[in-house]
């Protein structure tokens, strides 16, 4: 007798389900924690996510959206100026001779110990939170790029030079397309970093961010569930920022997708 075909669910859907289920395991963990502990620095999220929902509209929300724009504004600073840079480098032998050392230099380096110059040179306000974050990017931007670009198979610039296109056609048809995949997992991989990063900067000479009112909530007025709340707000920004480079190279590199 022939089994009944059975329709599996798709990889997304998959995906959202076991993600689901690893933050309900994780609430339950957290719940029986504090519980256990008893202990006000850790409330569990019993009494954290009634005060989320009822800051999130007001204050928290404003911190929220104002953590939001830096970071939006750090990522397509850092796009712009970093993948450009990572093409040329890829495409041009010379010029990887002469400025790979300085990259290798200072690609190591870990940004957030520049957080006090950067301050210091820059001042108050978002242009040196938004700088401190963008040159985080801008390194793993830049040397995932240049990877890419200079692993372009020879043959394959042979076969399109050979249709008379010039350097130019060859920049917009074949090492922006393959190095796209680079780009956007480049940022993947840096967001984890930039909202570090961003917490730190956000407890210098600024009363707007989550960063900022992590600290205040916790450091200052010692109301925990607020800060959790705003650790919550901290996290879901990182998530949220995470699905929606997934989304934008489910869109724009189908071939990618479809060759994995």
């Amino acid at each position: 007798m022939a089994r009944p075909i059975v329709a599996r669910p798709t990889l997304k859907v998959a995906t959202v389900f076991s993600r689901l289920g690893a933050l309900a395991a994780l609430l339950i963990l957290w719940q029986v924690i504090g519980i256990a502990l008893h202990n006000p620095v850790l409330p569990p999220p019993s009494t954290v996510l009634p005060q989320l929902l009822t800051d999130a509209p007001r204050a928290l929300g404003i911190h929220f959206v104002v953590s939001l724009g830096r970071v939006v504004a750090s990522i397509g600073l850092a796009i712009t100026t970093a993948a450009p840079s990572g093409l040329i480098l890829g495409q041009s032998r010379r010029l990887s001779d002469i400025f790979g050392p300085f990259v290798a230099l200072l690609y190591p380096i870990p940004k957030v110990v520049l957080v006090p110059i950067v301050l210091l040179v820059l001042g108050v306000g978002d242009l040196p939170k938004i700088v401190i974050i963008t040159m985080i990017l801008f390194f793993q931007i830049l040397v995932l790029v240049r990877d890419a670009a200079s692993a372009i198979r020879p043959e394959l610039l042979t076969s399109v030079r050979s249709l008379g296109a010039g350097r130019r056609a060859l920049f917009r048809f074949v090492y922006l397309p393959a190095s796209l995949p680079a780009i956007l997992t480049a940022v993947r991989q840096s967001i984890g970093t930039a909202i570090a990063v961003l917490y730190v900067a956000e407890l210098f000479a600024t009363r707007y961010g989550l960063g900022y009112y992590i600290y205040l909530q916790g450091s200052t007025l010692f109301d925990y569930p607020r800060m959790y709340a705003g650790v919550i707000a901290m996290g879901a920004l990182g998530l949220g920022l995470s699905a929606a480079v997934d989304a934008v190279e489910r869109r724009l590199c189908r071939w990618s997708a479809a060759n994995g």
